[in-house]
């Protein structure tokens, strides 16, 4: 089994890992293990392997294009995502993001490449020297994670399964399947039965699927809980009982999610119309909710313990503008951090495991912020709720109703906004500008030009272009140091937010915990609507 040198990966680091079983390396590399055949999480409770049988590989793509299958009593595709994605702004990062909502399935590789603007055979080759795999291999391990999914936790017959994963036929399907888990689909659902996990397999409800979504622990769950509750707009959202409810479009359509916290994981309940949906609505809703972050390498990094963090641990110099230093040239996380003399995270009592929140659909995100400049929170709220209500597709379900198009508000927004008629005619102008292709919102865009497409519409100043750019792109190093709750935030820690670069690139987890720090002051932390200004 030939294997692709991955530099970026150390070996003493990655055997370190594996050998104290640390989970919270799950998904950042995989361990392929040349006696058995197979590759595992570093937490796999089996054997450790010795040192010489052992490889380390950034991606569970690259170890099945060297004849690796999985293993499967650790699941490794099962594990969080790599935070690395989030972290790097570069062409492999970006391209991960794509991959996993289904770029590839709705527009091939060509169709990747041109949203990247990369030639196809750039592309590859950025893919396979930085990654170990292509974009066809990378895309047919998400391929394969999904196929599982759905082999385990529904009754759909394998033929609608097949279809429903991306894959091309049956033929492709059973074969993915048996080299990847070495075991026919079948086999596969025959054997979670007789297993103690058998209750996992949901009753048979097309479109209907019920997931446990790890992540990596600490989670701070009350962050979340405001949030998400804060933010609800009525009729397409509910926050009711500790439970996220809310429609949302897909790529084949639409779905409704039910999110609650878990210890562990996030039970999330997916009602989807084309199951061909299912890999894209998993991935954006932990990009909601930021589950593929590391929290104790980011909370070291802001003070805590940062020599413990996951870049020094590894050797990986993750860094906000997409390079990946090497040498005496790198700054790990820990240098970052303990370059500086300012107050720590725990000095400040800032609570563990806070994250960034992303968002379901990037047109939404910059309409919904440009509607709540200005103003309060709740205000936001009442204002989108009569946009939904007048210009948004009514469905079936629970939530009766879908975000407007962008072609509805530029078409329609004028007749139902109100407010100031500047900042009215800013959002309709907005939604043309998506509408017409002007203005183009996905995650495979860097922070740095989409900032800068931003700043160029009507109505839109640096608060909400940071702030659409750290949502909309999971960015982990953007300052909101024009926020008022920020900066109130910032006066009670004793920060001076004129004075952050050491806590490079984390810098948007340092304006949540201020964020966070200004609400508690207040007392208006509980899950439910609060007055809270952001200014632009």
């Amino acid at each position: 089994m030939e294997l692709v040198t991955i530099t970026a990966l150390d070996f003493e680091g990655c055997y370190r890992a594996v050998s104290t079983r640390d989970s919270r390396f799950d998904g950042q590399f995989f361990t392929a293990v040349r006696t058995t055949g197979i590759y595992c999480r570093p937490s796999c409770p089996a054997i450790t392997p010795k040192r010489v049988n052992v490889s380390f590989l950034p991606t569970a793509a690259a170890a099945q294009q060297a004849g690796y299958r999985a293993c499967r009593r650790c699941l490794p595709d099962a594990a969080p995502g790599s935070p690395l994605w989030n972290v790097r702004a570069d062409l492999a990062a970006r391209a991960m993001r794509l991959i996993g909502d289904g770029m590839i399935e709705r527009g091939g590789v060509p169709g990747l490449a041109a949203t990247l603007g990369y030639s196809q055979r750039q592309l590859t080759r950025v893919l396979t020297t930085e990654l170990g795999a292509g974009p066809l291999a990378l895309a047919r391990a998400h391929r394969a994670h999904t196929a599982r999914l759905l082999i385990q936790t529904t009754e759909m017959p394998m033929s609608d399964i097949a279809f429903a994963a991306g894959f091309a036929s049956i033929r492709q399907f059973n074969d993915t399947v048996r080299e990847v888990f070495a075991v026919s689909p079948t086999t596969m659902r025959t054997e979670l039965r007789r297993s103690p996990r058998a209750d996992a397999v949901a009753p048979a409800t097309p479109g209907l699927l019920t997931l446990r979504l790890p992540y990596r622990e600490p989670l701070d769950t009350q962050w979340l809980a405001w949030f998400l509750s804060a933010h609800t707009v009525p009729g397409m959202e509910v926050w009711e009982d500790g439970v996220y409810s809310r429609s949302l479009r897909t790529p084949h359509g639409h779905a409704t999610i039910r999110l609650s916290f878990q210890p562990g994981h996030v039970r999330a309940e997916l009602a989807l119309r084309d199951m061909r949906d299912l890999a894209p609505t998993v991935a954006r809703v932990r990009h909601l909710l930021d589950l593929d972050a590391d929290p104790l390498g980011i909370d070291e990094a802001l003070g805590i313990d940062a020599a413990l963090g996951i870049d020094a641990a590894l050797g990986i110099g993750g860094r906000a503008d997409g390079r990946t230093d090497g040498g005496d040239e790198r700054q790990s996380v820990g240098a970052a951090a303990s370059s500086g003399s300012s107050p720590a995270v725990a000095e400040h009592g800032f609570t563990p495991g806070i994250r960034v929140p992303g968002c379901l659909d990037g047109p939404e995100l910059l309409l919904r912020t440009m509607i709540g400049q200005q103003i309060s929170v709740r205000a936001a709220g009442t204002h989108t709720a009569r946009l939904v209500d007048a210009l948004g597709e009514q469905i079936e379900g629970p939530v009766p109703r879908l975000f407007p198009t962008a072609e509805a508000v530029a078409e329609h927004g004028a007749e139902v906004l109100t407010g100031p008629a500047r900042r009215v005619a800013a959002i309709v102008s907005a939604a043309r500008a998506i509408a017409d292709g002007e203005l183009v919102l996905h995650s495979g865009r860097t922070a740095d030009d989409l900032r800068s497409d931003l700043l160029a519409l009507d109505g839109v100043g640096p608060w909400t272009a940071d702030y659409v750019t750290m949502r909309s792109l999971a960015d982990p190093d953007i300052l909101l140091d024009t926020d008022l709750v920020v900066r109130q935030g910032a006066a009670l820690a004793g920060i001076d937010l004129g004075d952050t670069a050491r806590w490079a690139p984390w810098r948007s987890y340092l304006s949540m915990h201020l964020w966070k720090t200004a609400l508690e002051d207040r007392g208006a932390l509980e899950p439910s609507p609060q007055e809270a200004k952001h200014h632009d």
